[in-house]
């Protein structure tokens, strides 16, 4: 460690209070000359990046491949050694959206390719049906004329109801000014853009369905939510390392020999992400096997049918504001 020159004022410069030794015992700041070396603040800068590094990687080690160790790490008091969860999750978190931003898909390509397919299929059928999926045309809804004259004079059963007839009102304004194309592009982009939030919406839900399960008094809902910001930034930096091992994987071309290690490391990650909970659960909450394997069913479908829920209700509000 460097060694910095005690000031020989024992006031600590931070609260004022009376620093005896070399930390202030009230705040904890080192009662040390704040004129520095350039010597000193290379050495200083060493020791934090070294550490930093020391703490990066044992956490990302202990995060991918020991469910729940950071989690009870964390709680037992051993919090140096490792990033804070909250740090961590926005790390990765900032990381992993950060290179969505940078290296997109190419939605626009995909859909032509994804229309042309279609094209040579119903070419072959029916070219009617294929008129109702052509991306470069409108939706044909009915007009709002048409609606405001049954409104007015239809009959009951035919009228909208007051959220129906505004929500109408939106979809038509939506398809009348994007193409079917330009629709599913700006909704694809919307939707990546928000994901961050809708992962913050959903974390709290997350913990607070585990401390329903779980004894009140042994586990408070802090120890369900440190133990849920780790789930959570397991999930992201395995879709992280997905991510950038088919963007790597994808420079040498679809047809490369190598193709097969991005399809063999997504099938590899994602069962890892759906098994992974099953064992963090058990290994933290020390239940047995089979009560860790039956609240680990219960809980996937609990949170399956709130973040479809969710996501229901984020479409909707995704697609009525789109410009």
């Amino acid at each position: 460690m460097s060694k910095s020159t005690i000031r020989k004022d024992k006031t600590c410069l931070n609260c004022r209070h009376v620093v005896d030794q070399k930390f202030c015992p009230n705040c904890g700041q080192e009662n040390t000359d704040t004129r520095k070396t350039f010597h000193h603040l290379f050495i200083h800068f060493f020791e934090d990046l070294t550490h930093y590094e020391n703490a990066f990687w044992k956490t990302i080690r202990n995060l991918l491949f020991r469910p729940a160790a950071l989690t009870k790490e964390y709680l037992s008091g051993k919090r140096l050694s490792y990033l804070a969860p909250v740090r961590l999750y926005i790390f990765i978190s900032f990381v992993t959206f950060l290179l969505i931003t940078l290296f997109p898909d190419k939605v626009n390509e995909n859909l032509d390719k994804a229309d042309k397919k279609i094209s040579s299929k119903f070419e072959k059928k029916d070219k009617k049906v294929h008129k109702a999926f052509n991306p470069n045309k409108h939706f044909e809804l009915t007009p709002m004329k048409e609606i405001d004259s049954i409104q007015k004079y239809g009959k009951e059963e035919d009228k909208f109801s007051g959220f129906e007839y505004w929500f109408y009102e939106k979809a038509v304004h939506v398809t009348e000014h994007n193409t079917q194309k330009e629709i599913i592009v700006k909704f694809i982009e919307s939707f990546i853009h928000n994901i961050p939030k809708i992962l913050f919406i959903i974390m709290p839900f997350f913990a607070f369905f585990l401390w329903i399960f779980h004894n009140k008094k042994k586990w408070y809902y802090f120890d369900h939510g440190i133990f849920t910001l780790h789930y959570f930034s397991f999930l992201l930096l395995i879709f992280l390392i997905l991510f950038i091992t088919n963007k790597v994987i994808g420079l040498f071309g679809e047809d490369s020999p190598i193709a097969f290690i991005a399809d063999l490391s997504t099938f590899v990650g994602m069962i890892w992400m759906f098994y992974y909970f099953y064992p963090a659960h058990h290994r933290f909450y020390g239940e047995t096997r089979f009560v860790s394997f039956v609240k680990s069913v219960i809980l996937f479908f609990i949170n399956s049918f709130f973040i479809l829920f969710l996501l229901i209700l984020y479409v909707l509000y995704i697609f009525i504001n789109l410009h």
